[in-house]
């Protein structure tokens, strides 16, 4: 989440060129994100919870920059099944086996472990983070923050230009309407399935934020405590909803009933080019890079774009959304590793941390012109201008905004999610009921 109602994400022009050094063992540069002190030479071992660690290299990467600064310090990874992570993690919690660092998958748990006294307050170290970390206030709770985030990701449109060529298709231009994006995956799957291809013209997942995130985004107003998404008005959602139904109907879409049924994965739906096109968070770079790098993604040129909007007049900045992804220190810590974890988590919000996670394609919690370009020299990055501007700039709002009802509102919304896109209610009834429930509290 950005600070205030939106911030522009990772613009180069604007970004703040931090020095790439860093030092260990007292001296603190990057506006006190590097470590400080974690006693001496003392040998002090950390573990920290992760998820999908074969395919999910972030966890690694920062590990292993942080041993370069701290040598005696030595973190390892406890691997939870990302399907049901916080339920799990919260079972260690509460029998105080839980890992030291807790990496925060979902912002919106936040509140609850918070107030569970599951976290620890590290509002010490998020108060020495530069400005240009951005997501910070998603782990405010009551006025302190129990997390530090390392990750910030925004929604964007991947394309097979292959694929759209195959069609004849003009690629995106970065001005699109959501009417140009549903035209546009109609006509390319006329045109591929006229060429000999089964390839469909996009995929949208399973996930209520496929299609919530960008309602509430865009028209939401969920920053806003008086705003549509707190007072249970959902009727601004009924478009969205509209735009993929009629995408499911066509067949331009992958029906929900077959995603959920065959548990079809994103990566493989555009990885294996069974879609021209896909939304999806900025984290897919680095899936999509390393899967074409080991043969489970097909080879193909492909490109990101700005996600669809409302009108024209965001296409200058496009308006989309994404969480961050954070760490926090486990409130029951043994007090002699407390100062270990504490310099890991101003770690994972330095300029280091931040161009080690760049090089792998994740999209760090800290923008600079370092970290934009260490991105896109990547091997296998797109190296279209249109690729780097929609990853650079547009303004990014919360999926999940900090509140004490957040999790209660996103249970009720995943409910009419699921009776829309299953079509067993229709958007409109589906969307009432909801607001009513939200409105009534009746969680």
């Amino acid at each position: 989440m950005r600070s205030g109602k939106a911030l522009a994400a990772l613009t180069i022009a604007g970004a703040l060129a931090l020095s790439m050094t860093g030092c260990s063992n007292g001296n603190s540069t990057n506006g006190g994100t590097t470590p400080t002190d974690t006693g001496g030479t003392t040998p002090v071992t950390l573990s920290m919870s992760g998820w999908s660690l074969s395919t999910t290299p972030e966890f690694q990467t920062l590990v292993d920059a942080f041993k370069t600064k701290e040598p005696n310090v030595t973190i390892q990874i406890k691997e939870y099944d990302p399907n049901t992570y916080e339920n799990l993690l919260l079972t260690d919690m509460t029998a105080k086996q839980a890992p030291d660092i807790i990496t925060i998958k979902q912002a919106k748990y936040t509140y609850q472990w918070a107030t569970g006294n599951q976290l620890m307050d590290v509002s010490d170290i998020v108060s020495s983070l530069p400005s240009s970390v951005t997501g910070a206030v998603s782990y405010q709770v009551n006025g302190k923050s129990y997390g530090v985030p390392y990750r910030q990701d925004s929604w964007l449109l991947f394309y097979n230009k292959d694929l759209f060529d195959k069609a004849g298709v003009a690629i995106p231009d970065g001005k699109w309407t959501w009417d140009d994006y549903v035209n546009t995956a109609k006509e390319l799957t006329t045109n591929l399935k006229a060429a000999g291809s089964a390839a469909l013209g996009t995929y949208e997942h399973s996930w209520q934020s496929t299609i919530q995130g960008f309602a509430n985004a865009q028209k939401g107003d969920n920053t806003n405590p008086s705003g549509p998404y707190f007072s249970g008005d959902y009727s601004y959602m009924l478009p969205y909803y509209q735009n993929v139904l009629s995408l499911q109907d066509s067949g331009a879409q992958v029906a929900y009933a077959d995603v959920t049924t065959n548990k079809l994965t994103y990566q493989a739906q555009f990885g294996k080019e069974s879609a021209a096109m896909m939304l999806m968070g900025s984290w897919y770079i680095a899936t999509l890079v390393s899967q074409q790098k080991s043969g489970d993604a097909d080879q193909f040129t492909w490109g990101m774009a700005p996600a669809p909007q409302v009108d024209s007049s965001t296409f200058s900045t496009p308006v989309t959304f994404g969480d961050p992804t954070g760490m926090g220190i486990n409130a029951n810590i043994d007090p002699s590793k407390l100062q270990a974890a504490k310099d890991f988590l101003a770690f994972v919000a330095s300029q280091d941390a931040a161009t080690a996670l760049a090089g792998i394609g994740i999209t760090p919690s800290m923008s600079s012109a370092a970290v934009t370009a260490a991105v896109f020299a990547g091997a296998g990055m797109p190296t279209d201008t249109l690729s780097q501007t929609a990853f650079q700039t547009h303004k990014t709002y919360p999926e999940n905004p900090s509140s004490a009802i957040t999790m209660n509102i996103s249970t009720v919304l995943n409910d009419a999610h699921t009776a829309i896109m299953s079509e067993s209610t229709d958007p409109a009834t589906a969307l009432a009921q909801a607001g009513t429930k939200v409105q009534n509290k009746d969680w």
